[in-house]
């Protein structure tokens, strides 16, 4: 390791894949808005089979010597979409650098991501708050190993691997600061979610195992669809105040469970896109059974106990909705956040 003017600097290639999980909303009760313009929310969210995929790689890290100026980006990020912002729009550029920032890291860039999507945007499945939390879950990872091996002392090598509940929490407040659906990934696949979504309780996962994601081509801006809830005048302080019983919920069989869920934000947002509501009806008919819709839309869902099940209706719907351009995922409920 060899002394700047201004860092110590060291060189080592490291790098890592994730696969970065969808989530959907089950249940989604929202309360009026409070007085600093927040809604509080109570959801029981859970990770469902559709994956971005990231791939990170560190490399010529330098740690910061008290006093010098600070760098540009630490981060480095392109993705096959070419809609997608890759500079500080990014929720995955904006937490890493902010993370490697706090850590007192200063070359610039220091990780390399590159993303590759397959969560739409704006459909209320939380692909960039998913990508957001591996990315950081990554940067935290690889960064342990590479400060451990060079001998630099720091808050996670301090820590160590052994801690990875409290570092996890640790992440969890930190990633609170970008969005507040970016902490419930760290406690994927599934928990209850409230205040403004960054208080998270860890809970079962539903008894279904497969779930049909309806996604149509709509992109949904979740700033509208609470505007509309506003103007609509919804929202009971007690919905989000009085819990169902969680446990109960989850060990009910797919269709059953579907009865019981809500999503208040559905009236608003097919206020906004009454050809989502009339999707969503038409679907219904098809397959008779609940349909919901996942966080501020504009994706749509339905449970099944089984895979086959969620296989044989998509391939309904799929014959079904011949002339339209709406994507059918057949998915697991519930999967991990991986690593290799």
């Amino acid at each position: 390791m060899s002394r700047t003017s201004d860092e110590f600097r060291f060189r080592l290639r490291l790098s890592t894949s994730v696969r970065c999980p969808a989530k959907i909303n089950l249940h989604l009760r929202v309360g009026p808005a409070r007085s600093d313009g927040f809604h509080p929310l109570l959801t029981w969210m859970c990770t469902v089979g559709l994956f971005d995929m990231l791939e990170m790689g560190i490399g010529d890290w330098a740690v910061k010597v008290p006093g010098a100026p600070d760098a540009t980006l630490r981060i480095s990020l392109r993705s096959d979409d070419p809609n997608l912002p890759t500079d500080e729009r990014n929720l995955v550029v904006r937490i890493v650098d902010g993370w490697l920032k706090e850590q007192g890291v200063a070359a610039s860039p220091v990780v390399s991501a590159t993303l590759v999507k397959r969560i739409p945007m704006g459909a209320g499945l939380g692909g960039g708050s998913s990508d957001a939390a591996c990315a950081l879950l990554a940067t935290t990872m690889l960064g342990d190993f590479v400060l451990r091996d060079s001998g630099v002392d720091s808050p996670i090598a301090e820590r160590g691997v052994a801690s990875e509940p409290v570092l996890a929490k640790d992440l969890s407040a930190f990633a609170a600061r970008f969005g507040s659906d970016i902490p419930f990934f760290f406690a994927a696949p599934s928990a209850v979610c409230s205040g403004r979504g960054e208080i998270i309780r860890p809970i079962s996962a539903p008894a279904a195992k497969a779930a049909l994601l309806v996604l149509p081509p709509i992109v949904m801006p979740t700033p509208a669809a609470y505007r509309k809830f506003d103007e609509m005048g919804l929202g009971r302080s007690r919905d989000v105040e009085e819990e169902p019983d969680w446990q109960k919920w989850s060990k009910l069989p797919a269709a059953e469970l579907m009865r019981e869920l809500v999503n208040d934000l559905e009236l608003p947002a097919m206020a906004l896109r009454p050809d989502l509501e009339d999707l969503r009806q038409r679907i219904e008919t098809i397959v008779r059974r609940t349909v919901r819709m996942s966080g501020s839309g504009s994706s749509l869902f339905t449970l099944f106990d089984t895979m086959a099940e969620a296989e044989s209706v998509k391939e309904q719907l799929r014959e079904e909705l011949t002339n339209d351009a709406t994507r059918l995922e057949a998915v697991e409920v519930g999967p991990a956040i991986s690593l290799t």
